[in-house]
């Protein structure tokens, strides 16, 4: 699909069907049957959110509440199979995104 095409490099949110929301910048997209499997960079799952009501929101606004996130800590590659939903960010979501604390033990 052309406007997939046209995400590489930029900075997005992905759903996945069974493995998550993640965040990163989209570097490769393949299409298997009705979904599709990604390659991200400087990625981060995101566990938990609060200050937007959804992923939408999430990409278009950020979070309003970034104390209250859980955001993984960021991790160089990941491939994301399974993906249902791929949305660009607002520059304002990837500062807010971006400013999240790492979650981790």
């Amino acid at each position: 699909m052309e406007a997939i095409k046209k995400l590489i490099g930029k900075k997005v949110i992905v759903r996945s069907y069974g493995a998550g929301v993640f965040f990163g910048t989209l570097n490769e997209v393949e299409k298997c049957e009705d979904k599709y499997t990604v390659e991200l960079l400087n990625c981060r799952r995101l566990w938990q959110w609060a200050g937007a009501c959804s992923i939408t929101q999430l990409a278009v606004d950020g979070t309003k509440k970034p104390n209250e996130c859980r955001f993984t800590i960021t991790e160089k590659s990941i491939v994301v199979a399974s993906v249902i939903e791929i949305h660009e960010c607002s520059k304002d979501a990837v500062k807010s995104i971006e400013s999240v604390d790492e979650w981790k033990q």
